[in-house]
């Protein structure tokens, strides 16, 4: 079968030459399936996972073909999160290099009245969050009646994030003979109701699946633990493998904060990335972590959505995400590129059934490894040092050293001197001060530590785990560490409880008011 270029696809010689600044030589799939469709004019909806080019797919057809200048936008890109919007506007401007197009980044968290100045001089191609591009719309600052191309990006995120109502008024003032572009990684039905009601019914469907939902360059293994043995794991982890770019994710913004502080408290190379930090310091991390400047990045799902990061070597998931989607999407941040990429998680065991939902879903094999011991840090330490110091006699850089190697010859036997420097090497290189060899099995650990208590409230009376964890900790005053799964059923809901956790839930919990209704709290009947 004959190879595809770029060449192949139709673009213009401007669009030509920036893709090949870029340096790409050979369009993915779905870049080379949706480009040549785009080009002749028809709406596309495009299936394909994260990672997997589609910006350039449709970045440069549609740069390829707008009409540039005038006062009102051509072409509208709308992403789920500023930090997908800055990336999308970032590989645009790139593509638009040695066209005249202009591209403008718009989402809240930014001066607004920058980006209206914007607008208001001329802008061709907008890239927003639904929420700001919709601000912009009610303002009478973005007018969409000349709008030639409409772009969904992750459109199945935008949904999931609560955005189907902007969506809808944002495309109700769009002008009607648009060209519409819809991409997502999954096709729910909300999506497919939304391509019918607004794509033209001759509108194209290019899909680039996999059969499972993971990439298969990525070696998928957990860590089962306990939750106190957490922060430990982690270090004994990255002690061992040494990965020289991961991607570490929380569960929450407080996660990330509070992790990013142990570890560089340890001496480790990293920095954090959440909603609440400003983008300034988002962005400024992420290109410090793109430079390689840094060896390890903490994120939240949201603030790591539409990062990509060549090179990442590893992805540990220090708190399980919420669903199989969020597990997808993180352990797709490596193994990219065809390169090989390792995926960690660290698992309690009231999270285990958890992780075999996701195995199942996803339809690979999620290993189970033991939690490395100090001796077995020692040991990779040791080849690590090893391979270093054969690494160096081959050069000439050591020679300078002999006569101090010598002098210390005459003193002292040279093997331990050696040993000496080794031990030196070693000190600065363990950042943990581990005082067991092993850490102990969670088989040992009995689940009836926890106790399962019965409440009296569900999701109708609007109770939500989150809800429901900070009104125990408040009221109760116990720990977060000390409740475990947190089940939320229509009518009433369940949680497990530490032992020591009981006695203050019920006495300062049970009978006390939560969302305007009377709470009761008792132990849950043992099943039959």
């Amino acid at each position: 079968m004959k190879e595809i270029k770029f060449k192949d696809l139709g673009l213009n010689e401007d669009i030509l030459k920036a893709i090949d600044d870029m340096g790409f030589e050979e369009p993915s799939s779905i870049q080379a399936e949706v480009i040549p469709v785009l080009l002749e004019g028809n709406d596309v909806i495009g299936q394909a996972q994260t990672g997997t080019g589609k910006t350039l797919a449709f970045g440069a057809p549609v740069l390829n073909n707008i009409s540039k200048g005038g006062n009102k936008p051509k072409c509208l890109i709308l992403a789920p999160t500023r930090e997908l919007a800055i990336q999308v506007n970032d590989e645009l401007a790139r593509i638009a290099k040695h066209s005249r197009a202009s591209v403008l980044p718009v989402y809240g968290g930014n001066p607004i009245d920058r980006q209206i100045k914007s607008i208001k001089r001329g802008i061709d191609v907008i890239v927003g969050t639904p929420g700001r591009v919709l601000d912009l719309i009610r303002r009478g600052v973005l007018n969409l009646s000349d709008i030639e191309f409409l772009v969904l990006d992750e459109a199945d995120e935008m949904l999931n994030m609560g955005f189907i109502d902007d969506i809808e008024e944002i495309i109700k003032n769009s002008n009607e003979s648009r060209q519409t572009l819809l991409f997502s990684a999954t096709m729910p039905n909300e999506i497919k109701k939304l391509a019918k009601r607004y794509m033209k019914p001759d509108a194209k469907h290019v899909a680039i699946v996999k059969n499972a939902m993971t990439v298969s360059t990525v070696s998928q293994y957990y860590y089962e633990i306990k939750h106190k043995d957490r922060f430990e794991t982690l270090c004994r982890v990255l002690d061992v493998d040494e990965p020289t770019a991961a991607i570490i994710f929380c569960k929450t913004k407080k996660g990330v904060d509070e992790l990013v502080e142990s570890m560089q408290a340890r001496g480790y190379s990293v920095e954090g990335m959440h909603g609440d930090m400003t983008q300034v310091h988002r962005m400024n991390t992420l290109r410090k972590f793109k430079e390689g400047n840094l060896e390890f990045l903490i994120a939240t799902d949201v603030a790591a959505r539409g990062i990509d990061v060549e090179n990442v070597t590893h992805v540990i998931n220090y708190d399980l995400p919420q669903d199989t989607e969020s597990y997808v999407h993180r352990i797709g941040r490596t193994g990219r590129a065809n390169r090989e990429g390792v995926a960690y998680t660290l698992v309690s065991p009231r999270e285990y059934m958890v992780l075999k939902q996701i195995e199942r879903a996803t339809k690979g094999k999620i290993k189970r490894k033991e939690v490395p011991t100090v001796d077995d840090i020692f040991n990779a330490k040791y080849k690590n040092m090893v391979s270093r110091v054969k690494g160096v006699l081959e050069s000439e850089e050591y020679k300078r050293f002999i006569p101090m190697a010598t002098e210390l010859d005459e003193e002292f036997n040279l093997v331990d001197v050696a040993a000496a420097l080794m031990n030196i090497i070693y000190s600065t290189e363990i950042s943990y001060d581990y005082t067991e060899n092993a850490i102990e099995s969670t088989s040992s650990t009995s689940s009836s530590s926890y106790v399962r208590l019965f409440l009296s409230l569900g999701k109708k009376d609007k109770m939500n785990p989150k809800a429901l964890l900070q009104f125990l900790i408040d009221k109760a005053k116990v720990r977060k560490d000390e409740i475990g799964e947190i089940r939320i059923l229509e009518n009433f809901s369940f949680i497990d409880a530490a032992q020591d956790a009981v006695d203050p839930i019920m006495n300062n919990c049970s009978g006390k008011s939560f969302g305007g209704k009377r709470l009761n709290i008792e132990v849950a009947k043992k099943k039959r």
